[in-house]
C-alpha cells in the first residue's frame, strides 16, 4: 500500500478534467469552489425563506469576502429577502451579507453577496456557505446532485434548515436536513 492507497495512477492525470473546466488559476485569481464547473445542471435548492447551506473546503489563511451563487433556468420573482452567510465547521455563523431585498435575479445570472465583514480562516476544513431567499418564486441554481452520507463522519454536501428566514441569518445551522441538490458556490 502506498501513500495513495491502492491507486496506481498519477493523481494529476486522474484529476486533469478539473483543470480544463474553465476555472482561473487559483494562484492568479483567488477563489474556492465546492464543485467543478463541468457537469452542472439546473437544480431547485430550497423553498422560500428556507436556508440551503453547502459544504465548502477552506484553507488556513484564506480571506473570504464574497459568496457567489449562479441562477439557472428559473429567475426569482417577487423577491423580498436574499442573504448569504458563512458558517464554521460546527455550524456557527461567522458572517452574513446585507439583505439584497427585492433586487432582481434573472435566469442564468451570477449574484455575488459581499459579507458584512471579511472572514479570515484560521483552520483548514469544511465550512458552510449558505443562501436564503424569500420570494414568490425562488430562483433555481446551477449545481449538481449528491448522495446522502452513509459513512461515519461524513457530512451533508448540501442541507436545508430554518423557515421564515428574512434579512438575518440564523446564529447556527439548526437541525439540518439532507438535500440532494448541491448548488455551486464560489468564495472570493
Amino acid at each position: 500500500m502506498t501513500l495513495l492507497g491502492a491507486f496506481k495512477g498519477n493523481p494529476r492525470n486522474d484529476l486533469g478534467y478539473l483543470n480544463s473546466s474553465g476555472r482561473p488559476d487559483p494562484e492568479a485569481v483567488f477563489h474556492r469552489a465546492n464543485l467543478p464547473r463541468a457537469g452542472l445542471d439546473d437544480i431547485a435548492t430550497a423553498a422560500t425563506g428556507v436556508m440551503c447551506s453547502v459544504a465548502l473546503y477552506l484553507q488556513d489563511g484564506d480571506l473570504i469576502s464574497n459568496l457567489t451563487f449562479i441562477s439557472a433556468g428559473t429567475a426569482g420573482a417577487t423577491l423580498t429577502n436574499q442573504i448569504a452567510a458563512l458558517y464554521n465547521p460546527a455550524g456557527a455563523l461567522l458572517a452574513q451579507s446585507v439583505d439584497k431585498t427585492s433586487e432582481a435575479w434573472a435566469a442564468d445570472t451570477a449574484k455575488t453577496f459581499a459579507l458584512a465583514s471579511p472572514v479570515r480562516i484560521t483552520k483548514s476544513g469544511v465550512y458552510y456557505a449558505a443562501l436564503a431567499v424569500a420570494a414568490s418564486t425562488v430562483p433555481t441554481l446551477i449545481g449538481s446532485t449528491g448522495a446522502k452520507p452513509f459513512l461515519t463522519g461524513e457530512g451533508n454536501l448540501a442541507q436545508t434548515s430554518g423557515s421564515g428566514i428574512g434579512a438575518t441569518a440564523p446564529a447556527t445551522i439548526a437541525t439540518p436536513a439532507f438535500k440532494r441538490a448541491v448548488p455551486l458556490v464560489i468564495a472570493t
